[in-house]
């Protein structure tokens, strides 16, 4: 049976992609707002952001399902979409805390491509400091012109 649970990780990581997508533009652009505004100051007043609260929010549906799965052996199968949705969780802090916004002072010379590429969407999402008007709500999957010109970029270092 573990290819099938492996598949349904996988599935639950790429789907995570949609949700957080979804998510980020009519939830945290939207109705919650106010959570995710101080996300969008050029400097933030602290290390902490109330936007900080969604990684908790995010965690409930993974928790919920890793609980229910390993606790409830009639729902065993839940545990495999709580692994997928918590290894996305865990790919999104090293990516957009990390990575992106240099939360922690790593991985700042990093010259792949595909992290060029995220990169540069995230912060051509940044430049819009309202609600409206956002562009690039993933994290992992941007729109193509962002590969094309950190392929270009890459090609015009080399």
């Amino acid at each position: 049976m573990w290819p099938v649970n492996l598949l349904i990780v996988v599935a639950t990581f790429f789907g995570m992609e949609a949700v957080a997508w979804l998510t980020h533009k009519f939830v945290m652009h939207g109705l919650l707002w106010n959570l995710h505004e101080d996300h969008h100051r050029k400097n933030p007043s602290s290390f902490f952001e109330k936007n900080d609260y969604f990684f908790l929010i995010f965690a409930l549906p993974g928790i919920a399902c890793l609980a229910t799965g390993s606790f409830y052996p009639p729902l065993q199968v839940l545990l495999y979409p709580g692994i997928g949705i918590t290894i996305y969780g865990f790919a999104y802090f090293m990516v957009h805390d990390i990575f992106i916004h240099q939360r922690f002072k790593i991985f700042r010379n990093a010259d792949n491509f595909y992290l060029l590429a995220i990169r540069r969407a995230h912060k051509m999402h940044h430049k819009h400091l309202g609600k409206e008007d956002g562009e690039c709500f993933g994290m992992l999957w941007v729109p193509m012109q962002y590969f094309r010109e950190a392929l270009k970029k890459k090609a015009n270092h080399a």
